[in-house]
């Protein structure tokens, strides 16, 4: 079995590389260099190839139909995540209680890596603050000095929504001009943020840009009564 994560960064020679272990089971290790390079041709045992990408449209054609399943991701619910900081929990040796574990879950963007991260900052503080159980009120203390909030929106996602508010009237805005306007990278920005604020309706995305959709205003606390809040009220 080989695995390989953000398959869509690999380099072209280890491309050609892949193409040749998928398709006959070998790869030719090259020797030397110029016109006297031989290459060394080395058989390998027939292996399952997975691949996983947030960007399958830079994946390039010839390799992405050499695939026999493509299969599509959704982030994870809650109560999955519980499991999994209850599993993680185990393996460190931590102590918490059922609403400790629903409290980090919530905040966890419905991704398993980022409830762990989550879970041991959290142990942290439990450490400090209390005897060391993970309680619901220790989880919520530890999160929100973290600037995580209940809906799990850290401190870079509410940037980017109140940058488009405040700097674009909420958009549309072209992804070049926000992430220069907030200081971060753009592929970051599509790949860590994008994904999670689209999904979960904060912002969408339109032909001229980014847009702050009515759940990206209340999230911001906009100030109520506003003629902006106002448009989203049936909403």
């Amino acid at each position: 079995m080989l695995f390989l994560d953000e398959i869509h960064r690999m380099s072209r020679s280890a491309e050609e590389m892949l193409y040749l272990a998928m398709e006959d089971f070998r790869v030719d290790v090259v020797i030397g260099k110029g016109p006297g390079a031989t290459a060394i041709p080395l058989e390998i045992p027939p292996f399952t190839l997975v691949g996983a990408t947030t960007r399958a449209g830079l994946l390039p054609g010839p390799l992405r139909d050499r695939f026999g399943f493509t299969a599509h991701l959704e982030f994870y619910e809650s109560h999955e995540l519980d499991e999994i900081v209850h599993r993680s929990a185990r393996l460190l040796d931590v102590e918490l209680t059922a609403d400790g574990s629903a409290e980090i879950a919530s905040r966890s963007r419905g991704t398993p890596r980022i409830a762990n991260r989550l879970l041991r900052r959290v142990r942290d503080f439990a450490d400090v603050l209390g005897d060391g159980t993970v309680t619901p009120e220790i989880a919520d203390t530890a999160l929100s000095r973290l600037d995580i909030d209940k809906t799990g929106l850290d401190r870079m996602d509410r940037k980017i929504i109140a940058t488009m508010m405040d700097s674009f009237s909420g958009g549309p805005v072209g992804i070049e001009s926000l992430a220069a306007s907030i200081g971060e990278d753009k592929d970051t920005i599509e790949d860590v943020y994008e994904p999670f604020l689209i999904q979960n309706g904060y912002i969408k995305r339109t032909p001229r840009g980014r847009q702050v959709c009515a759940k990206g205003y209340k999230a911001v606390d906009l100030r109520p009564g506003s003629a902006q809040m106002d448009m989203f009220d049936e909403d």
